[in-house]
């Protein structure tokens, strides 16, 4: 067992920690001890809105180590195969059919907002396998994706223009939210994330073998094409479930293996859960800074994680950092 991996697992563990505490500590009024005047108020919402933030954020950036590897791309991301323009459309389908009730929907437990997003993001992953007949081909996998990412898009963005009362609630969701997570989410969250990391470390060998080139995996006699589903299965679950329950949360992705890689971590038993790990602690503190930076006023989640991701990226790019 390596060193660096395990003390590095110990030190994103108390991070995320610090952060939960941090977390139930902070409300619409900034830092607060609401734990000790109104522990029903940490218990009922800021506990399990942390938590689920964590889920999310671990979700992201497990499903981000899983497209980084599968396509031997540092700039791949979860979104890559159309899921969130799949995930809008169907937002957006459920906004449109609910006419008026539009806002209400969003106002309420957002359970029919979160099944069409995640309704969506599969089935824009599976119209991507169906194009690229099949997950054998990794450019066209990837040309696939494109493709139908960018004419989800294009529909999801005929449908607000025809309704226009979607706008507000679509803005939300293409910026990112955490205000509607609760227990219900938590529940909902954290056991999909240990059975996905749990199946995703069984096609770690092949993430490994992929990084040495697709000719050298198959001399290996590894099955790449099972495997290679097995991981598109899991790929869609994580960023489905992500983006049904928080929205399009830029760069958490993206940013949670580089962090993980840039610690010295390459093999991916490790940089799996680790980049779980990672996400969850990265979309944790996006959500305290979102509640704290102007307080009473809530920021939308994307939109720290944008400046602290994109902020990250650039300073990477001078030293070759992204690979």
């Amino acid at each position: 067992m390596s060193v660096r991996p395990l003390a590095l697992t110990l030190l994103l563990l108390a991070v995320s920690a610090a952060l939960l505490g941090l977390g139930t500590s902070v409300g619409a009024a900034g830092l607060d001890a609401a734990l000790w005047h109104d522990p029903s108020l940490v218990l009922d919402l800021r506990l399990p809105r942390s938590l689920a933030a964590w889920g999310c954020g671990a979700l992201l950036g497990l499903a981000g180590a899983i497209a980084q590897g599968l396509f031997r791309n540092p700039l791949a991301d979860p979104y890559l195969l159309g899921a969130s323009a799949g995930a809008s459309l169907g937002v957006a389908l459920a906004l449109v059919l609910a006419g008026s009730g539009a806002g209400a929907l969003l106002a309420g437990s957002g359970w029919g907002l979160n099944l069409a997003a995640f309704v969506g993001a599969w089935g824009a992953l599976g119209l991507t396998v169906l194009l690229s007949r099949g997950v054998s081909h990794t450019p066209r996998l990837l040309l696939a994706g494109v493709i139908v990412g960018v004419v989800l898009a294009a529909a999801t963005q005929g449908l607000t223009l025809l309704d226009p009362s979607t706008l507000r609630p679509m803005q939300q969701f293409m910026l990112g939210s955490t205000s509607l997570l609760g227990w219900s989410q938590v529940a909902l969250s954290l056991p999909l994330l240990a059975v996905a990391l749990a199946l995703a470390l069984v096609g770690s060998r092949t993430l490994d073998a992929l990084g040495l080139g697709e000719a050298t995996a198959r001399s290996l006699g590894l099955p790449l094409d099972g495997s290679r589903a097995l991981l598109l299965a899991l790929l869609a679950l994580c960023s489905g479930a992500a983006v049904a329950q928080c929205g399009l949360v830029a760069f958490v992705g993206l940013v949670a293996p580089h962090t993980v890689r840039a610690l010295g971590v390459s093999r991916y038993r490790w940089l799996l859960p680790l980049s779980a790990l990672s996400g969850g602690g990265l979309l944790l503190a996006a959500d305290i800074v979102a509640r704290w930076v102007w307080a009473p006023i809530e920021l939308p989640v994307g939109l720290p994680t944008a400046l602290l991701g994109g902020t990250y990226l650039l300073t990477r790019l001078p030293r070759g950092g992204l690979r």
